[in-house]
């Protein structure tokens, strides 16, 4: 085994932001080298990095050129060059999760398309080349839109009622979707090593902002029956298989009335739905990721405690410097525990930051995650 605890070792994360941040919060733990890029000056992940340099993650000879630096290279954000990836791989770099990966993943049209070749239960669908040929289709309302790349944070996502929705629409490919009438919103994390350990987390129940259409909540466990866990456990170790993936994979799912398991979408990264875990659980998934990358021993999944995560946006009405108003209140809370990503700027539902609330009750965690999310104002000074 290669001697990841060495000085010569080099770890490369490409992205800065608040994942590659709390990513690094492990690797300081273990005193791994790590080198970041990222197209921010004022990236999360700068004060924490080794080497931290500028650029484009979507530029071939600025992805290629950085990833010569380091002995093994993952991402925390999907927006980057894959032909620089694969280019990579040919040259020997280990690389994971691999392009061929992450190539499935990039184009939510290719992803769904890999879910119906792989028989993986998925809400009906149609990709088009523009919202106006969704038009021309004379569609059924309502239905779900979804630009094929660039979305993330609740964007790119939008509920059609109307034509007059559509025509507000970017002309961009995009996917129309059947609107799946669900009990919950779930998400399970896979982790897996390239020795073929595979471990899941524990099933959690995602809350969404009504307007934003981001996570607002994120409840460790789930508030569902026990054979429900199991199935939904059982769907996302049955995609990772099918994706080949290596470190994590984050599998977003709806259970319908009929409790049924639908994949909506994944991540093949740290996610939003597994931060609850750096309080809540035995191995955090940031570690877990680092661990599966880099072919360690898997850590233990279960979490020590209940969780609830609420995120912490940018208020609707305010953009500029940030200041986090009542922070100092919170924080004297029982079993709260803030994190602030370090983005100098906010703006209308921006993460800028997340707080875990844990208790042995996930009801009172649940009801002081409410109180954290009236307390807590993340606005401009």
């Amino acid at each position: 085994m290669k001697n990841y605890f060495s000085s010569e070792f080099k770890l490369g994360i490409l992205g800065g932001g608040q994942l590659g941040k709390m990513m690094l919060y492990d690797t300081r733990k273990y005193d791994i080298q790590t080198y970041v890029l990222d197209p921010s000056p004022e990236a999360p992940s700068r004060i924490a990095c080794n080497y931290f340099e500028q650029g484009s993650l979507m530029d071939y000879d600025t992805v290629v050129t950085f990833g010569r630096k380091v002995d093994v290279l993952t991402f925390e954000i999907e927006s980057v060059n894959i032909a620089a990836l694969e280019t990579l791989e040919k040259e020997g770099l280990t690389v994971y999760p691999s392009s061929d990966t992450l190539r499935k993943i990039q184009d939510k049209g290719v992803q769904k398309e890999f879910y119906t070749a792989n028989n993986i239960p998925t809400a009906s669908f149609k990709i088009y080349p523009s919202a106006s040929a969704i038009l021309e289709d004379s569609p059924s309302y309502p239905f779900v839109w979804k630009s094929c790349t660039g979305g993330y944070d609740g964007k790119g996502v939008s509920v059609i009622r109307s034509a007059q929705d559509l025509e507000k629409l970017p002309e961009v490919p995009c996917i129309a979707e059947a609107m799946i009438p669900f009990k919950n919103e779930l998400a399970v994390i896979v982790a897996r090593n390239p020795s073929g350990e595979v471990t899941t987390y524990p099933v959690v129940e995602m809350e969404f902002h009504p307007e934003a259409n981001q996570v607002e909540y994120v409840i460790c466990p789930a508030r569902i029956d026990e054979q429900v866990a199991q199935k939904a456990r059982a769907v996302a170790e049955n995609v990772s298989k099918a994706f080949e993936h290596v470190g994590l994979l984050a599998v977003e799912m709806f259970q319908t009335k009929e409790d049924d398991i639908l994949v909506n979408e994944v991540a093949p990264r740290p996610h939003n739905s597994g931060h609850y875990s750096i309080e809540g659980s035995y191995t955090n998934q940031f570690e877990q990721h680092i661990r599966a990358i880099l072919d360690l021993p898997l850590g233990k999944t279960a979490s020590k405690v209940a969780s609830v995560m609420v995120n912490l946006v940018g208020e609707e009405n305010y953009q500029g410097q940030v200041l986090y108003k009542n922070i100092e209140h919170i924080i004297q809370m029982d079993g709260v525990t803030a994190h602030i990503y370090g983005k100098k700027e906010t703006r209308p539902f921006r993460k800028m930051g997340h707080v875990t609330i844990v208790d042995e009750d996930i009801s009172i965690a649940r009801a002081t995650a409410e109180e954290v999310k009236k307390m807590i104002k993340v606005i401009s000074e």
